[in-house]
């Protein structure tokens, strides 16, 4: 699941700022699990900004709309009526939202509302952590389905520094160390050994830095 966080109140009212009629969009897939960017919160928003803009002797009218995904062309296409009945939209989806519907109406102004955050899940409610760096060849079966590339501070994948302690990350008391985790199951299974295997060298070439990345399923191609 992609997390993100709602930008400041501030933020978005200096981004509006010359706006007098906007549309804001919320997004019912991941945005909406992590209670960002549903419904509640597109209303919580639009009425946030209208308290501050009638406080600012500016009113704005403001319409409010949740689509089912942003990241999708059919869904984006049910908003082609009355998309340039503002003169911009506001979107409270992830990153790939705004520049989705950037991309389907190009004559229209996009405001993202939502800091794109990590992929992660839910530790407990209200809580979300990070368990996925996204680097496009995944190899968490050679450590027993725990992934030290993002939940290592410093990326390792080649066993623990010398910087954890009881159980957790010299960077922060709050962080658990993944080696401690993986080592600690390791053990418990009778399989340490495993460790000492030689591992190839990760393919990084699927990862971010080579540009934009696509995946495509010929078989839905055709």
């Amino acid at each position: 699941m992609i997390i993100g966080d709602r930008k400041s109140l501030a933020e978005i009212l200096d981004m509006i700022k010359d706006c007098r009629n906007i549309l804001i969009t919320g997004c019912k897939g991941c945005v909406t699990v992590c209670n960002v960017g549903g419904l509640k919160e597109v209303q919580v928003l639009a009425s946030s900004l209208k308290i501050a803009r009638k406080k600012e002797g500016r009113p704005i009218t403001i319409e409010e709309n949740l689509l089912e995904r942003q990241c999708d062309p059919e869904y984006i296409a049910e908003v082609s009526d009355i998309i340039h009945n503002y003169d911009a939209v506001v979107s409270m989806a992830c990153g790939v939202g705004p520049q989705f519907l950037s991309e389907a109406y190009p004559k229209q102004k996009f405001f993202p509302a939502i800091n794109t955050k990590f992929f992660g899940g839910a530790t407990a409610h209200g809580i979300w952590e990070e368990r996925c760096a996204g680097c496009g060849s995944c190899v968490i079966h050679q450590y027993d389905g725990l992934c030290p590339i993002s939940r290592c501070s410093k990326s390792l994948m080649n066993g623990p520094c010398g910087g954890s302690a009881n159980g957790l990350c010299e960077i922060s008391r709050d962080v658990v160390c993944i080696w401690d985790m993986i080592v600690k199951k390791k053990m418990e299974q009778g399989r340490l050994d495993d460790l000492l295997a030689v591992a190839p060298a990760k393919d990084w070439s699927t990862s971010r830095d080579g540009g934009p990345r696509k995946s495509i399923r010929e078989e839905l191609t055709q």
